[in-house]
């Protein structure tokens, strides 16, 4: 493995709005820095690791490589969302669920058979994993069949954000809890919003 390492960046965006330049062209990365000082001054390093074996490889300089999968997965459970208000009026809530979920599982089916048939197979298991796999399918179900009945009694499509808010709310005082994930007071405000939004949605 070949690597280049750029330790610390530092400098004026306003005296030379561009010290370090990046071009990018398809298969092609260009770097170039202007000025090196003998003493670190930024507090955050920027690392380029270039692999021998993919020396194409593109690089997240402006987000987190999670965000565009984070971006994805919004998009697809807003449209569930929406798939399940409309078909909560024509399909019992037991049925409807059961469709959704072998629907879903057929999906990750062909998923599957994609990675097996282009030789991208990395699948791995284990006897925790799949009990705590099992655990989510079972909160699936099970939270499919509630989204039906919120909807079949009238529930608005205008109140799943806020009860999306208060499962993310479970989910940072898990995380806190039982992750050791470092709290602050960003989270402690998000989580305290997530609550008042359900408070408001008694009626």
């Amino acid at each position: 493995m070949s690597e280049l390492a750029i330790s610390y960046i530092e400098y004026d965006s306003i005296a030379d709005p561009g010290p370090v330049g990046v071009v990018w062209q398809e298969h092609k990365l260009g770097v170039w820095v202007h000025e090196f000082f003998d003493e670190p001054w930024a507090g955050n390093s920027i690392d380029f690791n270039f692999l021998a074996g993919d020396p194409f490889h593109k690089l997240n300089l402006f987000v987190a490589a999670w965000f565009w999968y984070a971006v994805v997965a919004a998009v697809l459970y807003g449209a569930h969302q929406i798939f399940t208000k409309l078909a909560a009026d024509r399909i019992g809530e037991g049925l409807g669920g059961f469709v959704v979920e072998a629907t879903a599982a057929l999906s990750i089916l062909v998923y599957l058979a994609f990675l097996w048939l282009t030789g991208r197979w990395n699948q791995q298991s284990s006897v925790q994993g799949i009990f705590y796999s099992v655990l989510t399918g079972v909160c699936v179900g099970a939270g499919t069949i509630a989204f039906f009945l919120l909807f079949q009694k009238g529930g608005p499509l205008s109140a799943v954000p806020a009860i999306l808010a208060g499962g993310a709310a479970i989910m940072a005082v898990a995380g806190i809890l039982f992750f050791r994930e470092p709290p602050s007071w960003q989270r402690i405000v998000g989580i305290a919003f997530a609550v008042i939004g359900l408070f408001f949605l008694r009626k």
